[in-house]
């Protein structure tokens, strides 16, 4: 006579990655996880379509809904890829490990510098939103092929190089996370108190519960700084709710819409090249500090590939689908770490939630209608922490005077030229222009070309990416990480 399943068999069973435990025990372990990542997976929308809004043409609120929708469906569905791959032949498409996915930030400056210079040419919103997707599809194609052809690729990406690139990212986004705290660039009144006293309270509670708060009120501190901002908005008038109202209950995300048709433009498509090889790096990162800290082990080849590809596939999918690239997040590779819980069917219990709610559009209406400096109190402080992640990532690295020396030369010639202004660097020619375009590509194209042209440092042994100890704290890299993953 079959047995039935105990409370004792749940217990176990979380702790293994195979093995289905009771809903009642899967569905709060999957919901942890959607909870920790649900803002940081909306964030690049917000900040993308706001960047794209200029003047008196804003970004269509019915299509940011939609994005927002496909957002939640993307990151569920990459995530039940990561837990349960698609062999084809040789190739594994998914680690096979408990990896959530989300909307990726690392492409978040560089989409920003692209949008400005688009709008700069007067091209509507949504159609220079189809140029970014146009670059979105074309460029996971890059990380596909570093996926597949792992092991030769990834010598020309050292932590040195990452790290480069992810300090130039956190500064690239500081000053939107300061613009959006104070009310966003959009608004005429910015700076008024009325934005200071949400952002400060979002910021407050957000801070102190990462600080001092235990299990899940740590793990959701974003989420939780946000939902008390909101309410304190909703308070003061700041809210509107008629098109939460006015939203239907349930609808079908659909692919390619017509206004967001994926377009292409060269000069649109190269900067993204490099970010997709960096955001590589960080799924690599991440998915190495799962198996390490849960599974005792370093992840094996058809994990490191599998967990890439799913993020490349996924990020075409997601141009497809009217929305950004995919990755690994770290926070949530974060909460593997510290609650040992790896069973593939609890985090599909959250995906499942994920994909669920992309049907319903009054989901989107409520983030949709949120103010600006609520999601700026929760993520100004998280954009200074992906400097830090990079300065941890040189500092594995070491500070050896071959170090410096390209440090110097990454920092000097990639983010100092690409700061110069447009009219300067138009008269670069054509390369030039299309490796200065972005700070963030320039960092990652000079930081490579300088570390193959000086080859590896012969005065001290240089820690791989694969220096499990050290790894383990100083990756998860994906940008909504606000605490530190420790042994």
């Amino acid at each position: 006579m079959k047995q039935s399943k105990t409370q004792d068999d749940d217990y176990q069973l979380i702790y293994q990655l195979d093995g289905r435990p009771r809903l009642r025990v899967a569905i709060p372990l999957g919901l942890q996880h959607v909870l920790s990542m649900f803002v940081g997976n909306l964030a690049p929308v917000f900040i993308l379509t706001g960047a794209l809004s200029s003047g008196g043409v804003q970004f269509p609120p019915e299509l940011r809904v939609l994005m927002i929708q496909c957002a939640m469906l993307m990151a569920g569905l990459v995530t039940l890829v990561q837990l349960y791959p698609i062999k084809l032949g040789i190739i594994q498409i998914g680690a096979r490990l408990p990896i959530v996915a989300g909307t990726a930030f690392a492409f978040v400056p560089t989409f920003q510098a692209v949008g400005a210079k688009l709008v700069a040419e007067q091209i509507p919103p949504t159609v220079a939103m189809g140029y970014i997707l146009g670059s979105v599809v074309a460029g996971s194609f890059a990380e596909i092929i570093f996926g597949i052809f792992l092991k030769p690729l990834r010598r020309f990406f050292p932590p040195l190089v990452v790290g480069s690139v992810l300090i130039t990212i956190g500064i690239s986004l500081l000053g939107t996370g300061a613009m959006y705290f104070v009310g966003g660039a959009n608004v005429p009144d910015a700076g008024a108190p009325k934005y200071w006293l949400v952002g400060g309270f979002v910021f407050l509670i957000t801070v102190v519960l990462n600080r001092y708060g235990k299990g899940m009120w740590k793990a959701t501190s974003l989420l939780v700084g946000i939902i008390a901002g909101y309410i304190l908005a909703a308070c003061m008038g700041m809210v509107s709710f008629a098109s939460i109202v006015d939203s239907s209950w349930f609808s079908v995300p659909m692919p390619l819409n017509e206004e967001l048709i994926p377009r292409f433009r060269l000069d649109v498509i190269l900067p993204i090249l490099a970010i997709y090889v960096v955001s590589a790096l960080e799924s690599l990162g991440n998915t190495n500090g799962i198996t390490i800290a849960a599974l005792d082990r370093e992840a094996n080849a058809d994990e490191c590939s599998g967990s890439i590809l799913a993020d490349g596939v996924g990020s075409f999918l997601a141009g497809l689908y009217n929305i950004l690239p995919n990755t690994a997040f770290g926070q949530n590779a974060g909460i593997v770490a510290m609650t040992k819980v790896v069973n593939r069917f609890c985090i599909a219990t959250g995906a499942i939630a994920l994909i669920a709610a992309a049907f319903i559009p009054k989901i989107g209406a409520l983030f949709n209608a949120m103010p600006n400096c609520v999601m700026g109190g929760a993520v100004i402080t998280v954009f200074a922490m992906i400097m830090h992640n990079g300065i941890k990532m040189i500092h594995i690295a070491g500070f050896s005077e071959h170090n410096n020396l390209i440090f110097a030369i990454t920092f000097g010639m990639g983010y100092g030229i690409s700061t110069l202004n447009d009219t300067i660097k138009a008269r670069f020619p054509d390369f030039l222009q299309y490796i200065f375009m972005d700070k963030v590509a320039a960092v990652c194209i000079v930081g490579v070309i300088a570390c193959i042209l000086f080859g590896d440092d012969k005065t001290e042994e240089l820690p791989c990416i694969e220096k499990q100890e050290e790894i383990q704290d100083m990756i998860p890299v994906e940008m909504l990480e606000i605490q530190n993953i420790k042994k």
